[in-house]
């Protein structure tokens, strides 16, 4: 008789679960994501740094070029792909959590290793939403604003701000935009972890994240109304406060996940 290996048997798949959630939970994670920062100032600097670094230079690009009209949208829009910088803050609060040393070149190489993994293929998702927001924001122009000359920012936010014509483009453009927002927030806010940490594909990981915003609406809803408004003030005074409120709300969002998803067995 001769001996024949058996073929392998297929794993079954399974869906990561998810919790449900309430606003204690928001609030116990955006006090985790302090005290995470507070633990490990200098990686959070460094990373908010790197990302108030981008849009101070994108500030200074769209100067030059003459669109700083451009500015107001873009700032709106920036916090978009806020959830990808993120990810090197949730690889220091991963440590935190499982007391694992926190190596400098070991932190850097997680993050750099993600070019590799699915990750990157949500990198790609969130720059798409980002590229129609500014397209829909060109185009709103277009419609609303086509007649009108403006080119600076202070012309610009007085056409917008003193005529009918850019108070109907700023409803429309909100309303737009927060549509915009909701779905990649939906899509984004638990995936990008959830990459981070398992071997699962971008189509689950963003499935994964509706299904916790569908089972927990309130919780998580308020959750996005907080990461906006901290965001955009802290845009305000030149990006400079996304040196601090980015790396908390990063880590923050590190917490939310470990809340939203249950862990494997």
């Amino acid at each position: 008789m001769t001996n024949q290996l058996e073929p392998a048997q297929p794993q079954p798949y399974t869906m990561p679960r998810v919790n449900t959630l309430t606003p204690a939970d928001i609030r116990a994670a955006l006090m985790e994501g302090l005290s995470d920062f507070a633990r490990a100032p200098l990686f959070g600097l460094f990373f908010g740094g790197i990302f108030a670094l981008a849009g101070i230079l994108i500030v200074l690009a769209l100067t030059v070029w003459d669109k700083a009209w451009m500015i107001y949208p873009v700032a709106i829009g920036f916090p978009l792909v806020g959830p990808f910088a993120a990810v090197g803050l949730y690889e220091v609060s991963r440590r935190l959590e499982a007391g694992q040393p926190l190596i400098w070149s070991e932190i850097l190489s997680v993050v750099w290793a993600q070019r590799l993994r699915e990750l990157s293929w949500m990198a790609f998702v969130m720059l798409f939403v980002f590229w129609i927001w500014m397209y829909q924001v060109r185009l709103l122009i277009a419609l609303f604003l086509g007649r009108m000359s403006f080119s600076t920012l202070e012309k610009f936010l007085a056409v917008v701000f003193t005529t009918g014509q850019g108070w109907l483009f700023l409803a429309v453009g909100h309303v737009v935009g927060a549509a915009l927002a909701l779905i990649l927030f939906s899509i984004t806010v638990i995936s990008i972890p959830l990459l981070m940490e398992r071997e699962v594909d971008f189509i689950t990981a963003m499935i994964t994240s509706v299904r916790a915003v569908v089972a927990s609406p309130v919780a998580m809803l308020s959750w996005g109304v907080v990461v906006t408004l901290c965001v955009i003030l802290a845009c305000l005074p030149f990006f400079l406060g996304l040196l601090v409120i980015l790396p908390v709300l990063g880590h923050a969002t590190w917490h939310l996940y470990r809340r939203a998803v249950v862990p494997v067995d």
